[in-house]
């Protein structure tokens, strides 16, 4: 993966004339991710009540679903498979339990709006749920009976792991290059986009070359989304985000904005942001303080601009698939939209 360099000043957008939306992508695949969701209610079950209560939760919250639509998508570039609703399945229990750790390792208690399982039920009980989640994600996945596909997200799993540790490592270290940070985000977000669209086409019979050409549409799709959740951290309030404003402030997090920031910045701006991110020495007035540095440098709209180049470079890949017309024809169009809103969401 090649990293896009990073503009000193923000480039002028150009006026889109192609639909930047998800909905046309959700309307082709709606009856699919109707069954998608009937099949994440019936795995849900289980004897334990706090699983089901638990669990039932963080599905409930909802969310846009691109990861399972990722699989689907995959599989009818290629013709289509039944099996892809029980994949696809499997990806959005994968995403949930990420979710369900991730929350409680940076200790958030709000999520798309709403309270976070742990700040509900406890850092414990969240853990084990996101375990059975993981488990219920592989049974799916031995169902499908695939041996190629289990392994394609059985490494991206992992990969999603090492991601999140990595993370962890340049916490509150506001200096790294961009590579680092580029490295990260690839794991921790792109490479479930990657292998759910990508493992959706292997599924249904798709040749070597349209796998790479799906894999590298959801790797880029995957990092023009995190680096737009990066930028929202410091640009939205909660009520748009569906989460604190500035949690990754104050999480110490190292994103593309501070990154940025730091690389521009004048000794006082670097002593600012030791103090914060670097030390987690916050006080009132930090955060304002903080966005104001980011204004100043237009680390937000710059990242935006890079997220904006990340999903060209998804739709690029898109246009070496062997078939773009005929029956393909809306699917890939939809695909399009969906890699231009990545880069364009609110929330």
């Amino acid at each position: 993966m090649s990293v896009i360099p990073v503009l000193k000043n923000k480039t002028q957008s150009k006026t889109q004339s192609e639909p930047v939306s998800l909905e046309p992508l959700v309307a082709i695949l709606a009856n699919d991710m109707r069954a998608v969701n009937e099949m994440i209610l019936q795995r849900l079950s289980s004897d334990v009540p706090l699983i089901h209560k638990l669990a039932g939760h963080l599905i409930a919250a909802g969310g846009k679903r691109i990861r399972p639509m990722m699989t689907l998508a995959g599989a009818k570039i290629a013709g289509g498979d039944e099996r892809a609703i029980s994949l696809a399945t499997a990806v959005e229990f994968i995403h949930s339990a990420t979710l369900l750790h991730d929350d409680v390792i940076d200790e958030s208690s709000l999520r798309r709006g709403h309270d976070t399982a742990n700040a509900l039920w406890g850092n414990d009980a969240s853990v084990l749920v996101g375990d059975f989640l993981f488990a219920r994600a592989f049974e799916l996945m031995v169902e499908v009976d695939n041996i190629k596909v289990l392994g394609r997200l059985a490494s991206a799993s992992a990969k999603i792991t090492e991601g999140e540790i990595k993370q962890m490592a340049i916490a509150g270290r506001p200096d790294i290059p961009q590579d680092a940070y580029f490295d990260v985000i690839t794991g921790k977000t792109a490479i479930l986009f990657a292998a759910a669209a990508a493992s959706g086409a292997q599924l249904a019979g798709a040749n070597d070359s349209d796998i790479k050409v799906m894999h590298e549409y959801g790797l880029q799709l995957g990092l023009a989304f995190q680096i737009m959740d990066d930028a929202m951290d410091y640009a939205v309030n909660a009520d748009t985000m569906g989460k604190n404003s500035g949690d990754d402030f104050h999480d110490q997090k190292i994103t593309l904005p501070i990154i940025l920031a730091w690389e521009d910045g004048t000794i006082e701006d670097r002593a600012f942001w030791k103090r914060t991110i670097g030390d987690g020495n916050f006080a009132d007035g930090d955060l304002a303080n903080a966005q104001a540095i980011l204004t100043h440098h237009d680390t937000i709209n710059r990242s935006i601009e890079v997220a904006s180049e990340y999903a060209k470079a998804a739709n690029s890949a898109l246009q070496r698939l062997s078939s773009i017309d005929g029956d393909h024809a809306n699917l890939v169009n939809a695909l399009m939209a969906a890699a231009r809103f990545s880069a364009a969401r609110k929330s």
